[in-house]
């Protein structure tokens, strides 16, 4: 069995795969990992680890970590399954690259883009012939509603909502349409974009707000809430067989 772990500032991820099935997925905060991996370990027979982490580890973590699992710790030198054409690879975020083997893996021979829409929305563009050519970052819906707030003296921080028309009629309304209408014309427009140069497109979205955007977009998206995860799992494996 495999154990992914997908390590953010604030929470972590922790996956255990077989015979390429998702077997076991918990969500924790990120103080409480070696807790969590212990619990894994009596529960399930690991024999192969990944971590991706974008927090970073201590020293003294790092080695907790080797000593527990003695993972893949994926960063811009990792093998992958695809080729890196990024301007900068070494500055490409390991979610990112993530995100491209799972597109590679389960696309194979397409063009795809894959909207992760999280604290921020990334988009990553994979052509049909492996190749990652970049894409873009743009705010989250919650950093959009925080921003509002935050940088003016009198508008609330909203939680958030569809709106039902694209005219607000008062002030939460209008900020609803503002947030959300925005986000959805954004990725529609960017989509729009891609299909213009790329007649052959799959879309995939994954992310936190993933249920939430799906809803909006009704098809033509193809939504998968744990592509990082599996772009995690396909690095490993591929990791293995080339070791």
């Amino acid at each position: 069995m495999f154990l992914i772990l997908d390590i953010g500032n604030t929470r972590a991820k922790l996956a255990v795969f077989e015979e390429g099935s998702l077997k076991r997925l918990e969500v924790v905060l990120t103080p409480k990992i070696f807790e969590k991996i212990f619990d894994f370990f009596s529960e399930f027979n690991i024999t192969h680890s990944i971590v991706s982490s974008v927090a970073g580890f201590s020293a003294d973590e790092v080695a907790r970590l080797k000593e527990l699992l003695n993972p893949i710790f994926l960063n811009a030198e990792t093998p992958v399954p695809f080729h890196n054409a990024y301007g900068t690879p070494k500055t490409l975020g390991v979610d990112r690259i993530a995100l491209a083997a799972a597109a590679v893996q389960q696309y194979p021979g397409k063009n795809v883009l894959v909207i992760d829409a999280g604290t921020c929305i990334t988009y990553d563009f994979i052509d049909a012939n492996k190749n990652y050519l970049g894409g873009a970052i743009a705010p989250g819906i919650r950093m959009r509603y925080r921003s509002l707030s935050e940088f003016t003296a009198k508008l609330p921080l909203l939680e958030t909502c569809a709106p039902d028309d694209f005219i607000g009629t008062d002030t939460a309304t209008s900020m609803h349409v503002g947030v959300v209408n925005g986000v959805y014309n954004e990725i529609k427009g960017l989509v729009n974009q891609y299909k213009a140069r790329y007649q052959h497109l799959t879309v995939v979205l994954t992310g936190g707000d993933t249920k939430f955007l799906s809803e909006q977009f009704k098809n033509g998206i193809f939504a998968h809430p744990n592509f990082v995860l599996e772009g995690l799992h396909t690095i490993l494996i591929f990791n293995i067989a080339n070791d």
